[in-house]
């Protein structure tokens, strides 16, 4: 197992830091960022909760955006020790941070989000489909004959005649899920740009949050909840139906489902890492170092995240969709953010 090292900066901020040393008096870790990182930080927290009996960190889902303004606020009690991201720091986010004493930033990147589309192996069909065709079978408003209108496509032929002629049905995870809001970033979003209606027409990143978000709700997509075993038992059940969920799931499924090609891209281990599968991105995780030793229990909960069991493949991370890093960089990892390495500013 790794144990934490403070580094020499970070015991002379715990020495000598007034501000910092108020930070005693808050009772738990505070964590802002990602709603995609959200659900594997939150199952981190839990788990070191379990493990520890200490309070349990307080996850906010503020946004990467919004999760680095907080992040980089300053030093002290009333700032967040850690911010999760689906990208990685800008460089002006990391002038924002020095600009306001948080000069000392451990970057992890946990492991890999990629999010399948899969089918029973009983559907015969090639599935290959389009960003733009998934936007088109799942929103719930599309553009038709140059209008902005509720979606009225119920089969895939009708959005593509190339596709087969049947019902449009696909099982998803509901909105209280981080799987639905990266699917809706990466795929929904992504997938409205692509339409030549959204792509000539000028509108901005506001205009696509506000119109290209929502998913249909009048019957071709089916929210199922929580369970990925329900899903997969749908999906034997229909060999029509189309599953929506994290890839690790449709690994440990081989046997009865097959991923479907966006893009031309299949999802797997390889495709995700190496981001060529258009639904996936790298996940992170910045922690202020000078909190370090300092908010109590910060350090514990950097080991528990650091941990195999939270990182390996097949760790707990990875059971909720995560696709982790191979196992030496894992280390490299590991050993960075354990000793408090901090990261050199992000190129402009």
């Amino acid at each position: 197992m790794y144990y934490l090292k403070l580094t020499a900066t970070a015991c002379a901020v715990a020495a000598i830091s007034t501000t910092a040393a108020v930070a005693q008096n808050r009772d738990a870790i505070r964590i802002v960022g990602s709603s995609t990182v959200f659900p594997y930080t939150q199952a981190v927290a839990e788990q070191f909760a379990n493990n520890t009996g200490a309070p349990s960190p307080i996850v906010e889902s503020t946004g990467t955006g919004g999760g680095m303004q907080i992040f980089c606020g300053g030093v002290g009690e009333s700032h967040a020790d850690i911010t999760g991201a689906s990208r990685a720091m800008k460089a002006s986010e990391f002038e924002l941070c020095q600009q306001n004493g948080v000069t000392e930033i451990s970057e992890a990147l946990i492991g890999f989000d990629g999010l399948s589309l899969a089918m029973s192996r009983a559907n015969d069909f090639d599935w290959s489909l389009t960003l733009g065709e998934v936007y088109l079978a799942l929103a719930a408003q599309v553009p038709v004959n140059g209008e902005w209108v509720d979606n009225p496509y119920t089969k895939w032929s009708e959005i593509n005649p190339a596709l087969p002629d049947t019902e449009i049905l696909a099982y998803g995870p509901p909105p209280t899920s981080g799987t639905r809001d990266a699917f809706v970033e990466l795929a929904m979003h992504a997938g409205c740009e692509e339409l030549e209606y959204v792509h000539n027409g000028d509108f901005d990143g506001d205009w696509i949050g506000e119109n290209c978000s929502r998913m249909r709700t009048d019957g071709p997509f089916v929210e199922a909840g929580e369970n990925d075993n329900l899903i997969v038992q749908r999906l034997e059940a229909d060999a029509n139906a189309l599953g929506i969920f994290g890839y690790s799931f449709l690994y440990e499924n081989l046997d009865k489902l097959k991923g479907v090609s966006i893009e031309g891209v299949e999802p797997s281990i390889d495709t995700i890492a190496d981001k060529s599968y258009p639904i996936s991105r790298p996940l992170y995780f910045y922690v202020k170092n000078a909190h370090r030793g300092v908010i109590p229990n910060l350090n514990e909960f950097i080991e528990e995240y650091m941990s195999d069991d939270a990182l390996a493949s097949g760790g707990y991370l990875s059971e909720r969709g995560l696709v982790p890093l191979a196992e030496d960089r894992m280390h490299q990892l590991q050993d960075a953010v354990l000793n408090g390495t901090a990261m050199e500013a992000p190129a402009s």
